[in-house]
């Protein structure tokens, strides 16, 4: 399951051991509905080697800052705190699942 975290829940999840994917959304945004049912399939394959979450841009906009999103959809993979990866714009379940492969 991907749990919608605000920007202090995201912080404290990047200073625990496991890696953090996160799925930078906003409500308005289509193709991020889109990529919604990917990341949660995509959660039950991997959950148990990263933890799986999504944050909304306009509610947490100083997460957009801190990463320079300018775009969204955008997953960053994240590994001792740091961006390790990042996709930007909608991927099929195939492409994700080779960019989390890569990633994680």
């Amino acid at each position: 399951m991907v749990n919608e975290v605000n920007t202090q829940q995201f912080d404290e999840l990047l200073k625990g051991g496991k890696p953090v994917v996160c799925d930078f959304f906003a409500t308005w945004c289509g193709p991020c509905r889109m990529l919604a049912p990917v990341m949660e399939q995509l959660s039950e394959e991997y959950g148990d080697r990263a933890e799986f979450v999504k944050a909304d841009i306009d509610a947490n906009p100083e997460l957009a800052l801190r990463y320079g999103i300018m775009s969204i959809p955008y997953v960053g993979v994240f590994k001792g705190g740091e961006l390790a990866g990042k996709s930007i714009g909608f991927g099929t379940a195939s492409e994700m699942k080779e960019f989390l492969d890569t990633n994680i």
